[in-house]
């Protein structure tokens, strides 16, 4: 474990009552508070003026959501550990988390227990998502996400209007791209996401993977 004090933590959520319990409920446990916010605005200006170890985030927040936060944050070079704290256990909102590479997601009927295992596992280099959720359904967004990560930016292009279906005629169309590009590039999107031998139809899997696919960063 952790000492708690060498730990320091901005803590954002734009419900007052839940931002001051989980304050006090922190800081009766010995955690070393330095900032809170009720919005992201707020949230991202403290983890850029304070570098917080460990910013525990709401999703849902004026201004900026979390995820906002996270990515900004990230682009300005922050080191912070995220959690995203959050009542939304729905698959899209794990996976926009898994894609930002997010440390740590909690739901907010977590045990104050969870939350400390949680602490405990990022500050350690480790993921940590709440115990509610699926582990082998957030093993397996897991795999698919690294997937995703050899594309480049024109080929997760592509690939997201696959993933609305879009025929390679739209596709061209909409970029003002000659068809035979796209098709290049869906040539170079399969080679990379499977080897020869585990080789799938794009549309089907990307399809099937819409969700992940159009939550990707």
């Amino acid at each position: 474990m952790f000492n708690k004090k060498d730990i320091s933590i901005v803590v954002a959520d734009d419900h007052p009552m839940l931002l001051r319990g989980l304050l006090d409920e922190l800081i009766a446990n010995g955690y070393n508070i330095i900032g809170s916010a009720t919005n992201g605005t707020q949230a991202l200006e403290q983890i850029l003026s304070l570098f917080p170890t460990i910013a525990l985030l709401d999703i849902d927040m004026p201004m900026l959501s979390g995820f906002d936060v996270v990515k900004m944050a990230k682009e300005k070079g922050a080191s912070t550990k995220f959690i995203m704290f959050s009542y939304h256990r729905e698959a899209e909102f794990i996976l926009q988390a898994k894609s930002l590479q997010i440390d740590g997601y909690l739901l907010k009927e977590d045990s104050f227990v969870e939350i400390e295992k949680c602490m405990d596992a990022v500050v350690n280099g480790r993921e940590f998502f709440s115990s509610s959720f699926d582990s082998k359904k957030i093993k397996d967004m897991s795999v698919e996400i690294k997937r995703l990560q050899w594309l480049t930016p024109s080929e997760m292009t592509i690939l997201k209007l696959v993933a609305q279906e879009k025929s390679n005629k739209e596709i061209a169309k909409g970029l003002s791209v000659s068809v035979r590009t796209v098709e290049k590039h869906r040539s170079n999107i399969i080679s990379k996401l499977w080897s020869k031998v585990e080789s799938k139809p794009l549309n089907f899997w990307a399809i099937t993977h819409q969700k992940l696919i159009l939550s990707y960063n």
